[in-house]
Formats: C-alpha cells, sequence, structure tokens
C-alpha cells in the first residue's frame, strides 16, 4: 500500500484551552500550541479555534513523491484542486470542508510491547504471580492516533473521496450509513458516517491491553465522572475493546487495544453489516447522545454556543 500511516489530526473547538487541557489529562504529552504528541506517533493532535467543533486537518503518510503525484491526479479527477509541494499534496473535501494533507513521511515503527500473560482453563501462563495490569501505576500514555470518525451530510460522497481521491481501501460498510477505511495496516484509519450536520465524532487512541484502557479511563472519571459517554465493551466490526470518553467541546475520545490488522488484502474480505450488529460484540449499549451527539440539534440551527 502507498498510503501507510494515519500522521494526524487538527481539531477545531470553540474552547480550546479547556479542550487543550483534557487531552493532557488523557495522556498526551504537551509540545507547547495546543500541540500534542503520541508516545510513538509524534506530534498527533492539534487543538484550533473554530465556533463550532469539527474536523480542520487530516493527514496521511505516504511513501514517495510518485505517490504525491498520483494522488493529485486522483484528486483532479474528482473536479477537485489539488495543490501540489515536494514531497505533499492537499486538498479540501467538499462536503465537510476539512483539508486532507498527504505527505511523505517515515513508517510509523513500534517496538512490541511484551504480551500480557493471562491464566485460563488448563493453562497457567503466568505461573506464580500477580496480574501485570493490577501492578501497574504509571500514567496511561496513548502510542498512536488509530482513526478519526468523520460525520457527513453525504457520506457516500466524503467517502468517494478518501477511496478515489485519497485512495484508502474499504475494510467494512453498513449501507448508506457509514465506511471504514484504512490507509494502514489496521482496519480503519477513517470512518466515515451520515450525519444531519458535519462534524467529528471522535478520534481513537491506542494503549497496550484492556488494562491500560481501564486505567485510563478510570483516571479521567475520577477527575471528572460527567467525561464517561460509553464503555467498557468490545466492538464487533474492527474487534477493538474500547472505553469513549467526551472532551469539553463535546467531541468523543476513544482508547482502544487488540483491532483487526489486514496484514494482506488478498486474505480480508470486506463485510456488509447492518446497523444493528455493526456497534459493539458486548458491552453496556450505547446511549442514544453516542449514536447522535446531544449538541447537533444547536450545530443545525447554528445556535451552538461558541463560548
Amino acid at each position: 500500500m502507498a498510503l501507510h500511516r494515519l500522521g494526524s489530526v487538527t481539531i477545531g473547538v470553540p474552547n480550546v484551552a479547556e479542550t487543550a487541557a483534557y487531552y493532557e489529562d488523557f495522556g498526551l504529552t504537551p509540545l507547547g500550541a495546543n500541540r500534542f504528541a503520541t508516545t510513538d506517533g509524534g506530534e498527533q493532535l492539534r487543538v484550533v479555534h473554530a465556533a463550532r467543533r469539527q474536523v480542520v486537518e487530516i493527514t496521511i503518510g505516504a511513501q514517495d513523491q510518485d505517490d504525491i503525484d498520483r494522488i493529485a491526479r486522483q484528486i483532479e479527477r474528482l473536479d477537485l484542486a489539488a495543490s501540489v509541494t515536494e514531497g505533499r499534496v492537499e486538498a479540501l473535501e467538499p462536503i465537510a470542508g476539512f483539508k486532507a494533507v498527504v505527505q511523505v513521511m517515515p513508517h510509523l515503527a513500534q517496538e512490541p510491547v511484551p504480551a500480557t500473560p493471562y491464566n485460563g482453563p488448563g493453562r497457567i501462563d503466568r505461573g506464580t504471580g500477580r496480574a501485570p495490569g493490577i501492578l501497574r501505576d504509571e500514567r496511561v500514555r496513548p502510542h498512536k492516533l488509530g482513526h478519526v470518525v468523520i460525520g457527513s451530510t453525504d457520506q457516500a460522497a466524503t467517502q468517494k473521496f478518501f477511496t478515489e481521491g485519497i485512495g484508502l481501501k474499504v475494510s467494512d460498510v453498513v449501507p448508506s450509513l457509514a465506511a471504514f477505511m484504512r490507509c494502514s495496516t489496521d482496519h480503519h484509519n477513517v470512518l466515515v458516517q451520515q450525519a444531519p450536520v458535519n462534524f467529528l465524532h471522535h478520534t481513537s487512541w491506542q494503549v497496550d491491553d484492556i488494562d491500560e484502557i481501564g486505567r485510563g479511563a478510570m483516571a479521567m472519571l475520577e477527575q471528572d465522572p460527567a467525561r464517561h459517554v460509553w464503555g467498557l465493551g468490545r466492538h464487533h466490526i474492527g474487534s477493538n475493546f474500547f472505553w469513549y470518553l467526551k472532551d469539553p467541546a463535546g467531541n468523543f475520545s476513544e482508547y482502544y487495544s487488540d483491532i483487526d490488522c489486514i496484514v494482506d488484502d488478498a486474505l480480508w474480505e470486506p463485510g456488509v453489516w447492518d446497523a444493528a450488529h455493526s456497534l459493539f460484540n458486548w458491552g453496556p449499549p450505547p446511549p442514544p447522545s453516542f449514536v447522535m451527539p446531544e449538541d447537533l440539534a444547536a450545530h443545525m440551527t447554528g445556535s451552538h454556543n461558541a463560548s
């Protein structure tokens, strides 16, 4: 695959300082000027001012200049303008209006995290000792930005922009509702869903395992229980464990681990799922505000308070 990683996301919010403080609590490393890094991915989040919460920019990593030139031609075949400089092409997505940037960047190299030993029926993998997960006391630090979920008023058009223009591959779909797309071996790096208004639904951040999801979420909730949205659970599409929290602007942020990986495209058959069976395999049912965030009505009428 010429594309090989999700680079970063810039989110626009009306309350920059408050939202930036949340992502520092979440475990991202502040770099100054409301920019944040993960332990493996480097700078992957920027928070800027906007009248309402939204995706401002998303960056994707490409292999070389040949890829940049090819993507520029693909974008132009969609009757969209592509701005090309050395090692970089950018275009404006026509529905939600965010900037998509593809640039030459090094592959994301992650040191393998030792597998956590679990005991089970007839299997004592841990030997004599306590589970490592209960002995951890360091802060949870996300390894990388895994995916961005975008609400679009024309899901099909935004999906076409990413697939036919940028070159993402479809992993799974919920017809007329959502497409799970990848620019790496992860099951999905961008998810576009049909929505009554263009908005950022959530960003998702990789941690070691289910213990880190629980530890991270509980630390966030100890500071503010109102941050809780949905979890703990396991998704059906993508298979990842999850726990969702809410930032002060209303965007959701997800700790995740154990997502499906597609290391051989020939061995993966994209699935077609109905909405009732797509969201989760086990866990509490999602609250209505997860499917339809409470502030969308205000966004639709333009009455959202941009304080």
